[in-house]
């Protein structure tokens, strides 16, 4: 019984989280700075252009990890998303990760969209959402689409528990997630994340995994 109770309490939080539709109008920029081993290597940040009902959100990421002065991986990647009425019209990027270029160009085509990426092409449905660290819906999909390469990828997220921080000298309250593959996928494939997110403007504070080393994307500025 008090089982029963704790799981029918977790819904109700995990439901109440997304209770308002999230909102970006008001949103002009995410900064986030990109860590491994508690240490700053490089940031991602998105910048917001709007226009009536439509939007268009860049990207910019670049980070290296360097281990006795040498470069032993690097990320360099810039994409483009543009939304109409919440509505992803096409998504596009490009990325070098080491001497590797990926890429990923995607349509809207009326009730599906048509991927053309390094590592996947097809169609994949519009339930979908692009896995940037921007957008909160990435919590309330099963099925996410790589911005790197355009994979497909089924997962789960749960709900974990409350959190509090200290920001810009404010305590913000904010809600932790676990999201995981669904899917058995090499080690390297896998979706492994806790996520700790604003609810009320929808803003990720913190991204964190282990994937050789401890990795992290938190949260620099917004506006």
């Amino acid at each position: 019984m008090k089982k029963s109770a704790f799981i029918f309490f977790v819904l109700i939080l995990f439901s109440n989280v997304f209770a308002n539709e999230i909102d970006y109008k008001n949103i002009t920029k995410i900064e986030m700075d990109v860590l491994r081993n508690d240490k700053i290597i490089g940031y991602s940040n998105y910048f917001f252009k709007h226009n009536k009902d439509n939007m268009i959100v860049e990207n910019y990421t670049e980070f290296a990890v360097d281990l006795l002065g040498i470069k032993v991986f690097s990320i360099n990647s810039k994409s483009k998303e543009i939304y109409k009425n919440d509505k992803l019209l096409s998504f596009e990027s490009t990325t070098l990760q080491n001497d590797k270029k990926k890429f990923v160009k995607l349509i809207n085509d009326k009730n599906k969209y048509i991927i053309n990426g390094s590592s996947f092409v097809g169609e994949a449905s519009q339930e979908n959402i692009i896995g940037n660290w921007w957008n909160a819906k990435i919590l309330k999909t099963k099925t996410q689409i790589s911005p790197l390469s355009g994979s497909v990828k089924k997962q789960e997220v749960k709900f974990i528990n409350e959190d509090q921080i200290e920001y810009k000298g404010k305590k913000i309250k904010l809600s932790r997630f676990k999201l995981k593959s669904t899917e058995d996928l090499p080690d390297d494939k896998k979706l492994d994340f806790d996520i700790l997110l604003e609810p009320n403007e929808g803003i990720i504070f913190k991204v964190k995994y282990n994937r050789l080393g401890s990795w992290e994307y938190r949260l620099k500025n917004y506006e």
